[in-house]
Formats: structure tokens, sequence, C-alpha cells
């Protein structure tokens, strides 16, 4: 799916793009933090970007916040280039990732505290009600005279995004706002973002560099490495269908297992793995015979047992067994493939019988479960 061309439902029309990015460079001195960004964020969609430090997701939150301006290139809102608009005029609101919030101000002066800089000003009744209905929004009803150090990590998180989004803003900019937060209650606060998201219908655009927080929670996700979009797409399009190897080992875990290509038909083909193993793996559009490749297999998709039912399963022993509650994690090796991890499902286990450290076992995946990528990372 090419930039600019999201929909939320598969029916639905493309929406107008809110934001643009149009051919955006920047550099910093020397430094190129963004290259010849090109992206489109469709109105009411939550997008992120997500990549390792440094790949340049930050710059280009800060290009559409206005707090950095592009060295090349335009950045669109509404239609309109901004480049040289202040941060503050644009229809924009952020959310760091340490909140920013006021400690000498109540909890209710802290999310009106942006209405009151309006001019012209705005009645303090109408303030009043609006803050009421951001509190109601948050689900932090009664907390407003609450001062800010009183309020746990969670809530004040709650609080940041009130005072965000009582300007309603066109579009939110979120800068890793759950990083300081434990693992439960970052859970909890994903659930809460989408669900402000989808009742405020504001274009929510969040920085992270956790993959579970991304696709856990966004329509789209923008993929970046050294200062580039490397994909652009939905959660499972990026999953399923990655562009590269990169995307690929950035989205998930999974295994790659070199060789080369001995045979193409259609969508399929065969591969000839480093040592002598031949597999079958699909993808092979654009592949030919003697081509490098790289076979991705989800370690989800690979299945353990005790016999070899097929004929054709590898003869794998077990190296190191993780139990994670619904699913256990298997390191295992083969004298091929070598070392890959296997996720097997709670009812795998309970149907087989356990899987042992040291045991040899039968590991197989269907061919539709082995994606081929060029071997090289950027291809």
């Amino acid at each position: 799916m090419a930039d600019g061309e999201y929909t939320a439902h598969q029916e639905s029309p493309v929406k107008t793009p809110i934001a643009e990015l149009r051919g955006v460079s920047k550099r910093f001195g020397s430094v190129l933090a963004a290259n010849n960004l090109n992206l489109e964020i469709s109105e009411g969609e939550f997008l992120s970007f997500l990549g390792p430090s440094g790949c340049g997701k930050t710059t280009a939150l800060r290009l559409l916040a206005g707090f950095e301006s592009p060295t090349e290139g335009d950045v669109l809102l509404d239609g309109e280039v901004v480049n040289s608009l202040d941060a503050h005029l644009r229809p924009v609101n952020m959310v760091f990732q340490h909140y920013a919030l006021f400690p000498h101000l109540t909890v209710a002066q802290n999310i009106g505290y942006g209405l009151k800089q309006r001019r012209p000003r705005v009645p303090k009744a109408i303030i009043a009600q609006k803050v009421e209905q951001a509190l109601e929004i948050v689900r932090l009803e009664g907390f407003g005279e609450r001062r800010i150090w009183e309020m746990s990590g969670g809530q004040q998180q709650r609080v940041a995004l009130a005072r965000a989004t009582v300007n309603e803003p066109k579009l939110l900019l979120l800068d890793e706002p759950l990083a300081a937060l434990d693992r439960k209650l970052r859970k909890e606060m994903q659930i809460e973002l989408q669900n402000i998201q989808r009742r405020l219908g504001i274009t929510f655009v969040l920085v992270t560099h956790d993959q579970e927080e991304a696709l856990s929670m966004s329509d789209r996700i923008c993929i970046m490495r050294d200062g580039q979009i490397e994909q652009v797409g939905s959660p499972q399009e990026l999953y399923d269908r990655p562009a590269n190897r990169y995307v690929a080992s950035f989205v998930g875990t999974t295994n790659f297992f070199d060789g080369t290509i001995t045979g193409v038909d259609g969508d399929r083909a065969c591969i000839l793995i480093e040592n002598g193993q031949t597999v079958t793996g699909w993808n092979a559009s654009g592949y030919s015979t003697n081509d490098p490749v790289s076979l991705c297999v989800r370690p989800e998709q690979i299945h353990l047992s005790h016999n070899n039912g097929s004929g054709e399963a590898l003869a794998v022993l077990v190296l190191n067994r993780i139990f994670q509650g619904e699913q256990t994690e298997y390191l295992v090796r083969h004298d091929t493939f070598g070392e890959f991890l296997v996720l097997a499902p709670r009812q795998s286990e309970l149907n087989e019988g356990p899987f042992n450290v040291d045991e040899w076992l039968f590991a197989s995946w269907d061919a539709s479960g082995a994606l081929i990528l060029s071997r090289n990372q950027s291809n």
C-alpha cells in the first residue's frame, strides 16, 4: 500500500491528509537526521514512527510540531505549507515523555493552562466546562483539585493527555509517552490511548522504539532507519509482508536462514540452505535461480513434535526453554539450519506432552510461513 492510501476500513474512501512531509530533510551540521521523508498522515488515524535510537523518528515528530524547520522540503498541515509557522500557531499539541506538567498547579489548572493563553480570552465558565469534560474523557473525574505530585505516574500521563486534547488540536503528537511506566500500567494506557483517540477522532502520531506498543495501538506504522523511511503499512502488513530483512527483524521476532534459489515456480521457490538442506518459500516474484536470499520464518510458524509425522520434519535438539504462560519459547539446534527459536502455544504442549531441554524433537513449518527476502538488509 503506497503512502497516503490508508483507510481505516477497507470500504472507506481515501481520507484527506491532515499532515504531509514532502521531500523533507533535516541537517544538524554534518549530521543528516532526516533524509527525503515523504509521508501522508490521514485525518483521524493513529500512526506510529518506529525505530531504534537515532533513526530520525523524533526529528520527524519535531518537524511536524514546529520545533524544527526542514533544511529541504515542505511540511504541510491541512494542505498548507507551515515551514516558517511557529509551533504555538500550529493546530498541533504534543505530549512529552516526561509530561512537562506544572507541579505548583492543580490538575484542573494544568489542563486549562493552554485555554487561558488563548486570545481572545476564553470565558472562565467555558474553561471550567472544557476542563471537566477533559477530566471525564481521561477518567479522572473528581481529581481536578489534586496537586500533580499527589498523582501516580499513570494519572499524570492522563493529565498530560487531557491538557493536550482540551484545545482540540487537529494533530496530537506523542513522544514516547509510556516509556516511564511499568509494564502492566503501560498495557493499560495503551488501551486508554486507543479509546481516547477513537472517542475524540483526533489524529495521533506516536514516536516509540517499542514494537509491541506500535503494533498494538497503530492503524499504520512508519519504520525508520538512518533518517529514512523503510516501509509504511498496517501492523499486519509489516509483520506478514516486510519489505526487507531490516523491517522483518525489527517488527516481531524472526528466524533467518540464508540460502540460494534453485528453482522458481510462480510465487514459490526452492531454496538450497547453506550446508545442503532444500526447503520451499513464498514471495519469489522478482527472484531468479541462483539468487542469494534469506528465508524468514517466524517462531510461531514452527511446529514442534515428538514424532516425524510428515517424514520431512527437521530433527532438532532443545537447548533452552522459557515458559511465558500462554506460550513457551524454545531455542533449538539443527545440523544444517543452526540455532533458531520456536514459540509453542500452551495447547500444543498439552497435546504433545512436555518438551524438555536436551530432548530431540521434530520441527516443521508450511511453505506459506516461510517468506523469501533479499539477503541484503536494504532490499
